[in-house]
């Protein structure tokens, strides 16, 4: 359910109203009792759930990019990094 907010158009009071969608707006102010109109919000921002949103999510671990030698295998020796890359 949506959070809807409004503003009194005679003494300026806003607020927000917890709402289903198909309940009607709210026409009177709470404080004044005079006409209110219903503002237009900002939303929520996108929510990300779950795996893919990260650069190391998908990353290959199995990647054939060469070492710092050459090979196909990692060095024994630095700069290779664990994962059998260059870290030059």
């Amino acid at each position: 359910m949506p959070t809807y907010e409004y503003l009194c158009e005679s003494c300026g009071y806003k607020f927000e109203k917890f709402q289903q969608m198909s309940d009607s707006p709210i026409k009177k102010c709470p404080e004044c009792g005079e006409s209110v109109k219903r503002l237009i919000g900002k939303g929520m921002g996108i929510i990300f759930k779950g795996a893919g949103f990260y650069a190391t999510d998908h990353k290959n671990r199995t990647s054939k990019s060469q070492t710092c030698c050459g090979r196909d295998e990692r060095c024994d020796k630095p700069p290779c990094s664990d994962e059998g890359r260059c870290t030059r």
